[in-house]
């Protein structure tokens, strides 16, 4: 048997999988209101593609947002932080794992508002909307189209 065959005969023999997942080491700390349910659903998105969270309760969100350093008009309903990196609002986690992976520069994505048809936010009539990459002197631009 050829060697790339075996090991994904192995991983999936092992229950891994090949498709792009977080690793053990993509902890989130997510910073949200005790009272916005769809941040418990972007959350829950999160954990379905393999990261472990850690939801903080804040009574400021917008406070959290300005002390860790993200601008405030890319500014969303939760901010979170994940390797090195800060997420503002319902950024998909393909995006975050794309983040993770090219590892730019940056202080990390935003979307900004609370896009109807972003994790959290589904609805029968998404709208289009885009990641932003927030750079490190506060401009950004676009990372992924949605």
């Amino acid at each position: 048997m050829k060697k790339p065959i075996a090991v994904f005969l192995t991983m999936f023999a092992l229950g891994g999988s090949t498709s792009l997942q977080a690793s053990a080491a993509d902890v989130v700390d997510v910073y949200k209101s005790p009272y916005c349910g769809c941040c418990e659903k972007w959350v829950e998105h999160m954990q379905k593609n393999g990261f472990k969270v850690n939801a903080h309760n804040v009574n400021d969100v917008p406070g959290m947002r300005k002390s860790l350093g993200m601008p405030d008009r890319v500014g969303s309903c939760h901010t979170a932080k994940v390797g090195g990196y800060l997420i503002e609002g319902h950024v998909p986690a393909a995006d975050i794992q794309r983040l993770l992976k090219e590892k730019p520069k940056a202080v990390g994505l935003a979307a900004p508002g609370m896009p109807q048809g972003s994790p959290g936010m589904e609805t029968a009539t998404p709208v289009p909307y885009e990641t932003l990459l927030v750079q490190v002197d506060g401009s950004t631009t676009i990372f992924a189209k949605h």
